[in-house]
């Protein structure tokens, strides 16, 4: 297995996983062609997020976004990883677990990267069973969100 950083050839692969993430976890069904468009963003400025792609036999199996929040009470970086999708032939691999470790090697090398969190579906119980057995914890906030109407 290869971990790397997304590149512009990535874009419809890490878009179609989105959707079908979103369609598996949540029963939502996203408009492919805004996805790619914000795949696209993020691709091209990588100031709004990273995405690393975990490849099999040079075949991509699943891939995940990294998007950086400034914590004024660390005075560093907390990486959220959000768009977390394993093709579903490549599941219970450790795909997700060397995506993670990868994760956590850079922010171990990193002098301004303190942590790494995300947020899942809370009844996305696959995913948080596998959060949790890597040794991330929900116990100590709660997410709330707002989002305007398109």
């Amino acid at each position: 297995m290869i971990i790397r950083k997304a590149v512009l050839q990535d874009a419809e692969t890490l878009a179609r996983n989105q959707v079908a993430m979103a369609r598996e976890s949540e029963g939502l069904e996203l408009d492919y062609a805004t996805v790619l468009k914000g795949t696209l963003a993020y691709l091209t400025d990588q100031t709004l997020g990273t995405a690393y792609v975990a490849l099999v036999d040079n075949q991509p199996a699943g891939s995940l976004l990294v998007t950086p929040e400034w914590s004024d009470w660390r005075n560093a970086w907390v990486w959220w990883i959000q768009s977390v999708y394993v093709l579903p032939d490549y599941r219970g691999k450790g795909i997700y677990k060397a995506l993670y470790a990868h994760l956590q090697q850079l922010v171990r090398e990193s002098d301004r990267v303190r942590g790494i969190r995300l947020y899942v579906d809370k009844n996305n119980m696959p995913a948080r069973n596998v959060y949790t057995r890597l040794g991330m914890t929900d116990e100590h906030y709660v997410t709330y969100e707002w989002m305007k109407d398109q």
